[in-house]
């Protein structure tokens, strides 16, 4: 054989062998990868033991909508990583279910990882507490502390038990924000702003060094009303004065002293919590409740921890799982539009005007669907994006099937904007909806480039060329052009929503 050929034949082998390798790799990577997902998206249906506690534990915010790509999420999930929100339809689901189910005996609400939540969506879930109380079944909450938002469903609970080192934070509700205009003018920035409405504060940031007395008015309304809900609810549940909790946030200090700077104490003493329990004393205590017995792990060596539990993940997979068999009956749709409006297809978690105008054709193209909620719980955004939903459920109402807007915490401005043609729209006490104006912002560098001896120049074959180049002061007919468009689609949806609203 030819030194040629035999080095040809050997590198053959050579590369076969290699890629012989890089197969076995890529299934050694691809195996596991396929085995987490699996096991994520399918996991096996959990059983749900007799007389059982279940055990409520959010993790994240409290959210209409799960953000990000649901591939991501479930990597994330199967990898231990914590999750950053909760669904809260799935919290309603496992509590109403719950319910009417005779292997669940009791109720609790472990809060430490709830995190943000508008007062509505608490609201909906304390609702469900209620209903369940009333089934006979027993509700205690449990924590290490309480923030204001795990206090509010802690207070529906028959029992509240707390560590003995925890604290009831409630500091009512507050709209802070940083002001930029010094820090723009240092940078030599300048911001071109159009607004229509006195009220439309969401440029102040950029243009002033504080609030306006309109957006204090405006604010102090709103989160005045938020806290007198709050208030409310909370001191009903508890059956404390209907001034307490304002005392409690007011005089905070005072209180604090008076139990000798222990916060856990505070708390006691002012009946914001019915009992201080360690970790393992509100084990026992829920394995009492769990068995009807008063005395908790006398003469029982089995542990404190030693009780039929489930977790509301697994509860929910277990219910879900019963009931998993697809149906042809007619149904109704339920289009969610949750987060910031933005134009084109966006991911869950914001609201994309193409891919939720998407899913309304969608509905409408399915024979069974008989109806469609849209659940809306956005502060708005595109304008553009929003004339575009709306289209999409103007044309899925010529087909002569009703739609109904359920709003969430929020539906302002743009979340009021895709909302108006609705058949009948449902909001809670504390929803924050309608508009106040519509605005736009542009900024422009031409004196933060002088002043680094960068000049632009140049020419254009129209008056209009050149004149909204943020590297250059704009031009009059841009501003004016601009202007005017603000004050149109301003118009526009003043228009709509007497159309729409009679």
């Amino acid at each position: 054989m030819k030194p040629l050929g035999l080095i040809m034949k050997l590198l053959g082998t050579l590369w076969r062998a290699l890629d012989g390798v890089r197969k076995v790799l890529h299934l050694l990577i691809l195996l596991p990868l396929t085995v987490i997902l699996l096991a994520v998206i399918a996991p096996d249906r959990p059983r749900v033991p007799r007389d059982a506690a279940l055990i409520l534990a959010p993790k994240g915010a409290l959210v209409e909508q799960l953000s990000g790509d649901p591939l991501d999420r479930a990597i994330a999930l199967a990898r231990g990583i914590p999750q950053q929100e909760v669904l809260l339809k799935d919290l309603i689901e496992v509590i109403q279910t719950a319910k009417d189910d005779n292997r669940i005996k009791v109720l609790v609400l472990e809060l430490d990882g709830l995190g943000g939540a508008g007062l509505s969506k608490l609201q909906e879930l304390a609702d469900e507490i209620i209903l369940f109380k009333a089934s006979g079944k027993q509700v205690i909450a449990v924590g290490d502390g309480f923030t204001r938002n795990q206090y509010y469903l802690a207070a529906h609970a028959d029992e509240i038990y707390m560590h003995p080192m925890g604290f009831v934070y409630i500091d009512g509700y507050s709209r802070f924000l940083p002001y930029y205009k010094s820090a723009i003018d240092k940078l030599y920035i300048d911001y071109n702003v159009w607004t229509v409405g006195e009220y439309k504060s969401f440029v102040e940031p950029i243009t002033r060094d504080d609030m306006s007395a309109e957006d204090r008015e405006a604010s102090g309304q709103y989160l005045g009303a938020l806290w007198d809900a709050y208030q409310a609810d909370v001191t009903a549940a508890r059956e404390l004065n209907s001034t307490a909790l304002q005392r409690y946030a007011d005089d905070a200090a005072d209180l604090l002293s008076e139990a000798n700077g222990d916060t856990a104490q505070m708390a006691l003493d002012y009946g914001l919590i019915d009992e201080l329990l360690h970790r393992d004393g509100i084990s026992s205590r829920v394995k009492a409740l769990v068995r009807d017995s008063d005395e908790e792990d006398e003469g029982d060596d089995s542990g404190a921890d030693d009780y039929p539990r489930i977790g509301h993940e697994a509860y929910l997979r277990a219910i879900r799982g019963q009931d998993s068999e697809s149906s042809a009956e007619a149904s109704v749709g339920v289009v969610v539009a949750s987060g910031i409006i933005l134009d084109g297809s966006q991911p869950p978690g914001t609201v994309g005007g193409d891919s939720t105008a998407r899913l309304i054709r969608r509905a409408m193209e399915d024979e069974r669907m008989k109806a469609l909620v849209l659940r809306v719980d956005s502060p708005g955004g595109s304008a553009f994006a929003s004339d575009v939903v709306l289209r999409a459920l103007e044309v899925f109402q010529e087909s002569g099937r009703p739609l109904v807007v359920s709003m969430g915490s929020v539906a302002a401005s743009g979340g009021y904007w895709i909302s108006m043609s609705a058949d009948e729209i449902w909001a809670s006490p504390t929803t924050l909806t309608g508009s106040i104006g519509i605005g736009a912002t542009l900024p422009t560098f031409q004196r933060s480039l002088d002043r680094l001896g960068i000049h632009v120049d140049g020419i254009g074959t129209t008056a209009l060329a050149g004149q909204a180049d943020p590297l250059r002061a704009l031009g009059p007919d841009i501003v004016e052009i601009i202007g005017q468009s603000i004050q149109n689609g301003y118009d526009q949806f003043v228009d709509k929503v007497a159309n729409h609203r009679d």
